[in-house]
C-alpha cells in the first residue's frame, strides 16, 4: 500500500513539475516583446504571400501603358510601374519569391550546415578540409560571390536558391561546429564511446539535437540575409529574370524614375526592411527563449544595477 502511495505521489508530483515547466515557457514566450512582434511581423507576410490573389484585382503581367507611372489612388493603391502594372499586385507577388527563395536557402543551409559542422566536430581530419573550405569561401565577400555564381549560372530563381545556399552553408557549418565541440567535451557522449556506441549513433541521436537551438537562430538570420542578398542580386539584374516580380527587380526599375515615381523604391523598399525586421527580431526572441544563460539587460537596467552596487563611472 505504502509503495502505491508513493508513486501516485511521485506521478503527481510529475505532473505539476510538467505543468510547472509548460507554464513558465508560455510566460517566457509571451512575455518576449521581440519574438512576439518578430511572429506578427513573419504572420503577416505569410498571410500576404498566401493570400495574395485573393487581395487584388489585377495579375502581376497586366500592363496599362495609359495609366504608367499613376500615383496612388483607389484604384491602385499603391500605384502603378513604368509599364501600368500594378505595383501591389507586384509586390504581393514579389513577396512569394523573395520570401520563398529566403526559406528554401535557409531550409538547405540548415541541412547541409549541421552535416558539416557535426562530421566536422568529431572527425579532426575532416574538420582540417570542412573548416578550410569553409574559411576560404567566407572570406569571399558574398555578394561578390554570389554575383559570380549568377554569372556561370545564369540568371534564374532556381540558380539564386543554388549560389545562396553555397554561399551560406560555410556560416551554418561554423556555428553547429562551435556548439557541437562544447557537446562533444561532455561526459555522456565519453560514457557512450565506452559502452560501444556507434558514431551515427552519438552524432544524431545525442549531439545533433544539442546544437538545435544556435542553428535554428541562425537560420533566421541566414534568411534574413537571403532576403537582402536576393534582392541585391536583382538588383543588379543577376537574380531574378524579369518580368518575374521580386522585390529586387521592382526597386531596380523604380530607380530609372525614383524622382517622378516616388512610391516605385519606397514601398518595396518598406517591404524588404520590414521583413529583415521581423526575422531578425524573431531570431532574439528564440534565442533568449531556447539559451537561459544568455539574457539582455538594457542600458537604463544596466545603470540601476551599477548604482546599487554602489559603483561610479569612471
Amino acid at each position: 500500500m505504502k509503495g502505491s502511495e508513493a508513486k501516485e505521489i511521485l506521478i503527481e508530483t510529475r505532473k505539476k513539475l510538467i505543468n510547472e515547466q509548460r507554464s513558465l515557457l508560455k510566460r517566457r514566450f509571451f512575455s518576449n516583446s521581440s519574438m512576439m512582434i518578430g511572429l506578427i511581423i513573419l504572420t503577416f507576410l505569410i498571410i500576404l504571400c498566401l493570400a495574395g490573389p485573393a487581395i487584388t484585382n489585377y495579375t502581376p503581367f497586366e500592363m496599362d501603358v495609359d495609366k504608367r507611372l499613376k500615383g496612388p489612388d483607389s484604384s491602385y493603391l499603391l500605384g502603378t510601374d513604368n509599364y501600368g502594372r500594378d505595383l501591389m499586385t507586384r509586390i504581393i507577388y514579389g513577396a512569394r519569391v523573395s520570401m520563398g527563395v529566403g526559406f528554401i536557402v535557409a531550409s538547405i543551409t540548415s541541412i547541409l550546415g549541421i552535416i558539416m559542422g557535426l562530421y566536422a566536430s568529431y572527425y579532426k581530419a575532416l574538420d582540417h578540409i570542412l573548416m578550410r573550405i569553409s574559411d576560404g569561401l567566407i572570406a569571399i565577400p558574398g555578394i561578390l560571390f554570389a554575383i559570380a555564381l549568377m554569372a556561370a549560372l545564369g540568371p534564374r530563381t532556381e540558380n539564386v536558391v543554388i549560389a545562396l545556399s553555397i554561399v551560406f552553408t560555410p556560416y551554418v557549418a561554423r556555428v553547429v561546429r562551435s556548439a557541437a565541440l562544447v557537446v562533444k567535451e561532455q561526459t555522456y557522449i565519453e560514457a557512450m564511446k565506452a559502452q560501444g556506441a556507434s558514431s551515427t549513433r552519438i552524432i544524431w541521436l545525442h549531439m545533433a539535437p544539442n546544437v538545435l537551438s544556435p542553428l535554428i537562430v541562425q537560420a533566421t538570420f541566414i534568411f534574413a540575409d537571403t532576403i537582402i542578398t536576393e534582392a541585391g542580386l536583382s538588383f543588379l539584374g543577376a537574380g531574378v529574370p524579369t518580368p518575374n516580380p521580386s522585390w529586387g527587380n521592382i526597386l531596380y526599375d523604380g530607380k530609372l524614375v525614383i524622382f517622378n515615381a516616388w512610391w516605385m523604391t519606397v514601398f518595396p523598399g518598406m517591404m524588404i526592411i520590414l521583413s529583415v525586421i521581423g526575422l531578425n527580431l524573431l531570431g532574439d526572441g528564440i534565442r533568449d527563449i531556447m539559451d537561459p544563460h544568455y539574457k539582455k539587460i538594457s542600458f537604463k537596467k544596466a545603470y540601476k544595477l551599477k548604482l546599487q552596487r554602489g559603483e561610479k563611472d569612471d
